[in-house]
């Protein structure tokens, strides 16, 4: 398959789905948003990975290719093209398929649980995650969930973690994908969204490492496998 990730900041970058992907024999390619780098035809992919990114979506004056990009989302969708999306990514999709994006109660970051909910756990995607896994979070907004999707997990702090739509579209309010190089990478480029609040870790938290990141790549790699 024929995947396009969209990356969005430096420190964002794709983790490990990157190596899951093409070790699985899919042809990569990667858009950097950020460098001003166009966007792929509609024809040139079968599939698009759409990162995260300290950005809002709504932020097109800051970040004028922001507008593109939810066009380009809009058509894959409508054209039946396999999407995932992660926290920002995650939110584009949604703005996509017509809900709203709004700053979440509190942010969350670091490495919190997640519940499935009853009615993900019957579908293809829902089935991959356990009824609980600790994962990692880094975001301040939060998503409606779209017409039409089934609301995947939920945490303490944040009702909407996640959505499927079909076989075609998921998306994750959190990162699976994350690596210990790549949380490094984000603690440095925002160290003061470390701020002490009620749902926010610190660094030495954050870094600690006792298989958490084995397991989410465990289930992150039959959702690649789902998906694409």
């Amino acid at each position: 398959m024929r995947i396009v990730i969209l990356q969005h900041v430096a420190f964002e970058g794709p983790g490990a789905i990157e190596p899951l992907l093409r070790a699985a024999g899919h042809q990569l390619a990667t858009v950097r948003l950020d460098l001003g780098q166009p966007l792929p035809e509609l024809a040139a992919f079968d599939g698009l990975v759409v990162m995260g990114g300290p950005m809002g979506v709504d932020e097109v004056y800051l970040y004028p290719w922001l507008e593109p990009e939810q066009e380009l989302l809009k058509a894959a969708i409508a054209a039946g093209k396999q999407l995932l999306g992660i926290c920002l990514g995650a939110q584009l999709i949604a703005v996509a398929l017509g809900a709203a994006v709004t700053r979440n109660r509190w942010r969350e970051i670091g490495w919190f649980p997640i519940e499935r909910t009853p009615e993900a756990a019957a579908t293809p995607f829902g089935a991959l995650l356990p009824e609980e896994l600790e994962v990692f979070h880094w975001h301040g907004d939060t998503f409606a969930l779209p017409d039409g999707c089934i609301r995947l997990a939920s945490s303490a702090a944040c009702v909407e973690q996640g959505f499927v739509r079909g076989d075609q579209i998921v998306g994750l309010q959190f990162h699976l994908e994350m690596t210990p190089a790549a949380a490094q990478g984000l603690i440095r480029a925002a160290q003061s969204d470390l701020d002490g609040s009620r749902c926010v870790q610190s660094a030495t938290q954050i870094l600690v490492d006792d298989g958490r990141y084995a397991r989410c790549h465990a289930v992150l790699t039959q959702l690649l496998q789902q998906l694409f």
